[in-house]
């Protein structure tokens, strides 16, 4: 499979001088249309060195590669405006750790001039002097540069062009999936936390489960009641900087054993800092197929391109007014949002349970490319390779022998299912069998 490209042009380098903070966008789409070089907002950090250190921490994400580390190429943050907060992503080159900055309302002190998602532009310089900022003093920040600047800056143009991998592009829509299944586990209070987080072993392999003891959580090695596993715990590193402005560490793991993702969020002054982790550092989000069967779905397409045209923006989307507005059952609206999660247009925020809009700057077109395993359920019903057998039950003739499959629980008799149990999705005979199901046509036995 071949990877996409995102060409990046800013209209010149972001900067830090004098306290003025100036982030330069590239493309994206605002409520006002697509633009080359959108401006979201114009006023003040209240809270600059917070700010400044965590806006460094979804860098730090975005520059690396936790599994198998190796020089490679930088993908600039994204940023989307709600009207009411500033919501900084990014993802690790690996495609295993997620990272959010949300600079909530009372933290901007300023002018928001229209509301979408672009990319950043994060570059050394601007690091080194992100990495400065200290004390209380406010920082004015513009994401996006004025008419003028635009102008000034026409001869400054900065271009990068970054390979952006299929199991990156599809490591977002796994993840917002994901989270939407995590409870809230544990809460530690400002001293708490911080004495947790920096008792985590500093070996980036390490692999601890966090077993709630009372208020606090200690570091075992085997799991406990509530507990939640961190594999890979030097993935977290990036929340070391930030915990001499830390509030609250809340720990959200899934309410079953079968999923070991988790994601740890700090509580920072008038803003929040999340991580989300996937089940091992060798293992991607982009894998778990947490989206298929949502996807598999005859009515999502559509239904999406429905739900697509109620977003706008908002700081939040509710599944109740969105069927309402829409005309469609809860469960088909929740179907449409992962498929809108697939071309990059919602997200999930743990804190606040619900999905918010954001628009990734690639093309939702390729989507059914971004799952091969749908792709490849799909053509085992065009061929006629799949037979119901009963109401639960069904069997797969491929190029390896049938393979049996119980539709309900998932299971196969095939490797990839044998090889994982579920844990990352199901194969792609159970998906054709379900989809069959849903069309409600039995498909004629095909002899080998």
């Amino acid at each position: 499979m071949t990877n996409a490209v995102q060409a990046y042009s800013y209209a010149g380098p972001s900067t830090l001088t004098h306290g003025q903070l100036g982030l330069s966008t590239s493309g994206g789409r605002a409520l006002t249309g697509p633009q080359a070089h959108p401006r979201f907002f114009s006023g003040l950090l209240t809270q600059a060195a917070p700010a400044a250190a965590a806006l460094l921490a979804v860098a730090d994400v975005a520059m690396a590669r936790y599994h198998q580390p190796r020089p490679g190429w930088t993908r600039d943050p994204v940023v989307t405006c709600d009207g009411d907060r500033l919501r900084f992503e990014s993802f690790s080159a690996c495609g295993g750790v997620y990272a959010r900055l949300d600079v909530l309302a009372p933290a901007l002190d300023g002018e928001v001039v229209d509301r979408g998602t672009t990319n950043v532009d994060v570059n050394g310089p601007l690091r080194e002097a992100l990495a400065r900022v200290g004390g209380r003093d406010p920082l004015h920040l513009g994401v996006g540069p004025d008419e003028l600047a635009v102008t000034t800056l026409d001869g400054a143009v900065v271009e990068k062009k970054v390979p952006l991998p299929a199991r990156w592009l599809r490591g977002f829509a796994e993840v917002q999936v994901i989270a939407a299944g995590f409870d809230l586990r544990a809460e530690l209070q400002g001293p708490l936390a911080v004495r947790f987080l920096r008792s985590l072993p500093k070996r980036a392999g390490a692999d601890v489960w966090a077993v709630p003891a009372g208020r606090d959580l200690r570091v075992s090695e085997t799991p406990g009641p509530g507990a939640v596993r961190l594999a890979g715990a030097g993935r977290l590193a990036t929340l070391h900087p930030l915990l001499r402005f830390t509030k609250a560490l809340r720990v959200y793991g899934p309410a079953a054993a079968d999923h070991m993702a988790s994601a740890w969020e700090l509580e920072l002054p008038e803003m929040r800092y999340t991580l989300c982790v996937s089940p091992q550092p060798y293992r991607g989000f982009s894998g778990e197929g947490a989206v298929l069967d949502d996807l598999s779905s005859d009515t999502a397409a559509d239904d999406a391109d429905v739900v697509g045209m109620l977003l706008n923006f908002e700081p939040s989307v509710e599944l109740g007014l969105l069927a309402e507005r829409s005309g469609l059952t809860v469960p088909r609206v929740r179907a449409a949002l992962t498929q809108l999660g697939t071309a990059g247009r919602v997200g999930y925020d743990l804190h606040e349970a619900g999905h918010f809009h954001r628009e990734l700057p690639y093309d939702k077109v390729h989507v059914a490319e971004l799952n091969p395993r749908l792709t490849a359920a799909r053509r085992l019903l065009e061929t006629g390779a799949v037979r119901l057998t009963g109401a639960d039950a069904a069997e797969v003739t491929t190029s390896g022998g049938v393979r049996r499959v119980r539709i309900e629980e998932g299971s196969c008799t095939c490797e990839w299912w044998f090889d994982h149990r579920g844990s990352r999705g199901p194969c792609k005979h159970v998906l054709a069998a379900r989809i069959a199901v849903r069309s409600d046509v039995e498909t004629p036995e095909v002899t080998v």
